[in-house]
Parts: structure tokens; C-alpha cells; sequence
């Protein structure tokens, strides 16, 4: 029996959510891919999948077997695809997450040029802030910006993240400018929600180098960074933002950088993968691609460029 064939018609019928697209998808009669199922939960001695009138859901066993069975197919198809393929032929379907804010703004435009390279390759992208769990999600790599908590995963940084706390003038006008970190307390500030819950303070540079954790609040939360920025833009406080994210507000004078002397610590933009032995010929390309074209940033680059009032010292 081809039993690796068997477990990668599983995983593609998870993937796609049905037997028949799954058949189709891997030109099989959905007769001939429903008996290969059956086989393979009669081999393995359990039930891979709960058959309903309208969908397929995999039982704890399906789960378990999506989950250790996906690399090893994998890494199965990239031996075969290292041992047929050139650097220059890069073939199959590329599956990558990133945030959706920086997915948008430096991996999609980055897409049409890497693929005109790469004419047998396919890439799917996934733009959602959320961490998403790679092995059991069928990703290939993940662009993931901040600390990495992850210790079975791989991971290549592309970038530093620089970071800033920035308003717009119009709320310095109305408010003040904070002249040590002390003086947030005083402020509205936006803030950032997430897996962790509600942030209740950040960390700065204090007066001797050392970090100083600053306890924050404002009236104005949310899980998206471009609700963050624009809430920023418009006036409702001070936010603390990715240089990526806001160097064209800053630039032209939409924000300003606030408490330039207590810098917010930098933290890093990864490309992260599942651990693996044999890193598909894909993945390896495609990263090497992006840490190309972020040597140097394109964010900081332009930031460099342009200048602009908000990047000076608010007085």
C-alpha cells in the first residue's frame, strides 16, 4: 500500500475540505480517493474523519496524524523535489501567513516579481494577525515581527523591527508633550490587544539605559495595528508603533516621535518555519528572497530618504 500517498490524500482532504475537491485536485475519482481513506483508517486501526452531510471533521486521531504525518510528507516531497529540481525550477504551491498589516504592505508587493521568477511555483498567502500553529495549518513559514516563544520552530531574522512612540501634533497641541516616561501616566494612549490580553504598560530606555516598565491607559483599544495608526492619525493619544508601520505618518508630519530619548527596546521581523531536516526548495528560495530585499529595510530606507518633521525630537 502507498501509504505516504494515502496520508497526503488526508492532509489535502483536509485542506480543501471535501473528498471530491481533494480527488480532483489530485486528478483521483472520488470512489478511488474514498477507498484509499478507507484503507488507511483500516491500516492504521482508527478513525481518521467524521463524514457529515455537509462537511468532513477529523476525529482526535485525524488531528494527531495531520499534525506529525504533514512533515513527513513533506520532507518526503522535498527530497523528491531537490532531486529533480534545479534552483531555478522551483516547483509546488509555497503557503505562507504573515500579519496583515505588514503582509500587505512589504510581502505582496514583493509577490509579482518572485513569481515571474519562479514560473512553476505557486504561492498562497494568509494575511491575519493572529499566531497561527504552522505544522497543524499546512503553512510553509510564517513572517512574524516581535519576540519568537516557539522553541520547535526554525527561524531566520529578515529585519529589526525598530520601534517608536508617536502622536499627532494635534494631540501634543492639546495635551503636551511628555518630557519623561513618568508623564504617560497623564496621557492618552492607544493600545494594543491580543493573545495576551490587554497591554497595561510599556517598556522603555530609563534615564541609565536600563529597561523601565511604564504603566499605561487610554480610551482607545484594538487587536489591528491600521485601527492603532489611525486612531494615532487622528488624535486620541500616543501609540507605540513599528518604524514600518508609520514612517510615511511620520515623514510627513501626520505623527511625531514622542520621548526620543527613552527609546522602546527593538525587537525583530522573522521568517519562522516547522523544524524540519530537509527545508523544501521553495521555502529556502523565498526566504533568501525577502532577507534580499530587507537588507537594508525598505521602511528604513524611505524614512532616511524623505525625512520629515515627525521624525525630529517633539518640542
Amino acid at each position: 500500500m502507498d501509504r505516504i500517498g494515502d496520508v497526503a490524500l488526508f492532509l489535502r482532504v483536509l485542506d480543501l475540505g471535501s473528498i471530491t475537491a481533494a480527488a480532483r485536485s489530485l486528478d483521483l475519482s472520488a470512489a478511488v480517493a474514498s477507498q484509499r481513506l478507507k484503507r488507511l483508517e483500516k491500516d492504521l486501526g482508527v478513525r481518521l474523519l467524521h463524514r457529515t452531510t455537509r462537511r468532513l471533521h477529523p476525529t482526535p486521531e485525524g488531528i494527531a496524524l495531520a499534525s506529525q504525518g504533514r512533515a513527513l510528507v513533506e520532507e518526503i516531497e522535498s527530497l523528491g523535489a531537490g532531486l529533480r529540481e534545479t534552483a531555478r525550477e522551483v516547483a509546488g504551491t509555497l503557503r505562507v501567513t504573515a500579519s496583515a498589516s505588514f503582509g500587505r504592505q512589504y510581502i505582496s508587493p514583493l509577490l509579482p516579481d518572485f513569481l515571474a521568477a519562479h514560473p512553476r511555483l505557486r504561492v498562497s498567502l494568509d494575511l491575519d494577525d493572529r499566531v497561527t500553529d504552522l505544522v497543524g495549518s499546512g503553512f510553509d513559514l510564517a513572517i512574524r515581527i516581535g519576540a519568537l516563544r516557539d522553541s520547535t520552530l526554525v527561524s531566520r531574522q529578515l529585519a529589526v523591527n525598530r520601534r517608536v512612540l508617536c502622536a499627532s501634533p494635534d494631540y501634543l497641541r492639546r495635551r503636551g508633550v511628555p518630557r519623561v516616561p513618568a508623564d504617560l501616566a497623564a496621557h492618552d494612549c492607544v493600545l494594543l490587544t491580543g493573545r495576551d490580553g490587554r497591554q497595561h504598560g510599556w517598556t522603555l530606555a530609563g534615564p541609565d539605559g536600563r529597561p523601565l516598565e511604564v504603566r499605561v491607559a487610554g480610551r482607545f483599544e484594538s487587536n489591528y495595528g491600521e485601527a492603532l495608526r489611525d486612531a494615532a492619525v487622528a488624535g486620541l493619544g500616543i501609540a507605540l508603533h513599528s518604524v514600518w508601520h508609520v514612517h510615511q505618518d511620520l515623514c510627513e508630519g501626520r505623527l511625531q516621535v514622542v520621548l526620543p530619548d527613552h527609546p522602546v527596546p527593538a525587537s525583530g521581523i522573522h521568517a519562522v518555519m516547522p523544524e524540519r531536516r530537509l527545508v523544501p526548495p521553495r521555502v529556502r528560495v523565498f526566504v533568501d528572497y525577502l532577507a534580499d530585499r530587507f537588507a537594508p529595510p525598505p521602511w528604513e530606507v524611505a524614512a532616511e530618504r524623505q525625512g520629515g518633521p515627525g521624525l525630529q525630537v517633539s518640542r
